[in-house]
Parts: C-alpha cells; structure tokens; sequence
C-alpha cells in the first residue's frame, strides 16, 4: 500500500525472510497470537488479507441499501478456504467453487456449512451479492461479473500470471456500470488486520482450522514443501524443536 514503490517486506522485498534461529522485531509490528490458535498462527498473515478484504467490502456496501446475503467464493486454497470461514459469519448463505471433485477441500467447505461446487461457474445458477475471487485465473475474474447481483461487490484476491491477455467485453462493462457493481484487488494489509485475522482464528473451529495446515515438512526437507501434492491445502516448514 506504499505510494512511492519505496517499501521493504521481510522474504517478500529487500528483507531476508524469517527463517532464522533468531530476529529482532520492532514492538510495534508485533501482533500476539494466543494459544488458539498457536502454531496454526501461521494462518494469521493470508487471514489478514481476508480480513482486510471484507473491511473495504462492508465499506463499499454502506454506498446503497445492501447486504452481503450470498456469497461466492472461487478457490478453495488457504485464502479461499479462510475467505469462506470470514464469510459464513456474516453472510446468509456461502458457495465455494473449485476444480477438486475429491481430497479435504469439499469437505472442508461443507464442514464450515458452506455449499461446495466444483461446474462451471455458469450452472451454480445464483446470483451473488459479494464475490471473492480467490483463483488468480483471468477469465473467472471477468465471469464472476455475471453472476453478481445489483450492487454486487466483486474482490480480486488471486493474482494472475503474467503478460495474460484477456478481452473485456462492451456489456461487462455496461452491466457494472448500469447495475453499480464495483470491482477492486487486496492483498496486502495494515496491522488492524493482522490483529482482527488473529481474533478470527481465535475463536474458529481449531479443529477444522488445523485441517488447512494438511502438510508439515522437517526444515531439512524444505525443498519438498514446493513441490505440489494433489491434495494440498496448506503446505508449512517445520522448525526442529517446535512441537506440531
């Protein structure tokens, strides 16, 4: 969120990551995570984004006399999966789609008492009053359009590859502009955020939340946590002398 481009990120811009036996951390960008969820804190920084995505939704949402009733989700990653969690506390009814048809994801999505696709988009066959897109894939952020109500609220959480071109139709854009629809992208967030993502952790299902974390690899190993396993959810190095 740094205006001029000048910002450093530890393992992300100009800082070593955290990987290491000791650090030095300003008090003040430190955000304490209970015992619940312990360990499972490591969920806390996408659960920031999340956390930050449906601050600006309820914000957008004050313009018009709006609910967030029924929302879709696209992608069933960590960000999918805790935007869903984020959702079913305040929304009357939460659909998730993905590509798996088996592994945890479906179930985690019905265990949180969300309904759980994995057609195409277009046979859901319901309008949504906030989207969040989870899926980094171009043309699903264009179609989700569609699919959402008068003053739907659409957020671009994934990221799409590079140099991906798509083609922007005239009746897209008449469709956000005539029914009010609004379209924005969040990833990064403030420390409000990180403190709210650790409430919500806090006090969700710690059962369920562990599920997310479906991979531990022995930093030894470490190379192996980069390689893709088909049922992936959420893949976390594990530091020697750390219980699980």
């Amino acid at each position: 969120m740094c205006r001029n481009g000048r910002f450093t990120e530890a393992g992300i811009r100009g800082l070593d990551g955290y990987a290491a036996e000791m650090l030095a951390l300003p008090f003040d960008f430190a955000v304490k995570v209970g015992t619940d969820p312990g360990l499972l804190g490591v969920l806390v920084e996408p659960a920031s984004v999340v956390a930050k995505a449906w601050e600006h939704i309820s914000h957008i949402g004050r313009r018009a006399d709006w609910a967030a009733n029924r929302v879709l989700v696209t992608g069933a990653g960590p960000i999918g999966l805790l935007a869903a969690l984020f959702a079913t506390r305040v929304a009357d009814e939460v659909h998730v789609l993905d590509r798996a048809e088996n592994g945890p994801k479906p179930s985690l999505v019905r265990d949180l008492g969300a309904l759980y696709h994995n057609e195409s988009l277009d046979r859901i066959g319901e309008r949504f009053d906030v989207v969040m897109e989870c899926t980094g894939d171009a043309d699903l952020m264009l179609a989700v359009a569609g699919v959402t109500n008068p003053n739907g609220i659409i957020c671009l959480a994934g990221v799409t590859d590079e140099g991906r071109e798509v083609r922007l139709s005239s009746d897209l854009v008449r469709g956000l502009v005539l029914e009010n629809r609004t379209v924005f992208g969040t990833v990064n967030a403030n420390r409000r955020h990180y403190e709210e993502a650790a409430r919500v952790l806090a006090e969700a299902n710690q059962s369920w939340l562990g599920r997310l974390v479906n991979r531990r690899v022995p930093l030894v190993r470490f190379a192996e946590a980069y390689a893709r396993e088909p049922d992936d959810v959420k893949t976390v190095i594990q530091f020697p002398d750390v219980p699980s």
